[in-house]
C-alpha cells in the first residue's frame, strides 16, 4: 500500500484535579473553543466538546499521525496553561494525570455527540464518578478504584 489511511473517532474524558478549582460556566465555550484549536493543530478534528464544572468530554476524529497519549497530553497541557491566564480563580487549575479514551464507531458518532451535548442535564441525575464507572463497565476496562479519583 502506498499511502496510510485512517478514520479514527475517539471519545475522551478527563477530570479537573482539584474540585475547588472548577470550570466556571461562563468560561466553558471559550475553553472548548481553545481545545478545538489544539485538536486542529494536531491534525485532528473536534466534533463535539462539552462537560460540566469538573470534567470534559471530547468527541474527535483523531489523526493517524499522533498517539492517543500524546494527543491527550497536548490538549490537557495547553488548555491548562491557557486557562490559568484567565484570572485568579484558575491560578491552581490542573487536570488529573489520567484520562479515558474510547473508540467510537462511525455509526455512533451522532449518539456520542448528542450525549456530550446534554452533559448538564445528564449530570443532574448522575455524578461524574457514577458515570465514569458505567463507562469502565460498559467497555470492560479493568481498574483499581483506589487510583481512579486521585
Amino acid at each position: 500500500m502506498s499511502q496510510s489511511l485512517a478514520k479514527l473517532y475517539v471519545h475522551l474524558i478527563f477530570h479537573v484535579k482539584n474540585e475547588h478549582v472548577f470550570i466556571r460556566p461562563e468560561d466553558e465555550k471559550e475553553l472548548y473553543a481553545y481545545m478545538g484549536g489544539i485538536i486542529k493543530k494536531n491534525e485532528s478534528e473536534s466534533i463535539k466538546i462539552g462537560g460540566v464544572q469538573n470534567h470534559v468530554h471530547i468527541l474527535a476524529e483523531m489523526s493517524k499521525n499522533i498517539s492517543l497519549s500524546k494527543f491527550l497530553e497536548e490538549i490537557k497541557r495547553n488548555s491548562s496553561r491557557w486557562i490559568k491566564t484567565k484570572d485568579a480563580h484558575y491560578k491552581n487549575f490542573a487536570w488529573q494525570g489520567g484520562y479515558s479514551g474510547y473508540s467510537v464507531s462511525q455509526s455512533k458518532v451522532g449518539i456520542v455527540s448528542n450525549y456530550i451535548e446534554h452533559q448538564k442535564e445528564h449530570h443532574r441525575k448522575i455524578t461524574f464518578q457514577e458515570e465514569y464507572l458505567q463507562f469502565l463497565k460498559k467497555y470492560r476496562i479493568d481498574y483499581d478504584e483506589k487510583y481512579l479519583w486521585q
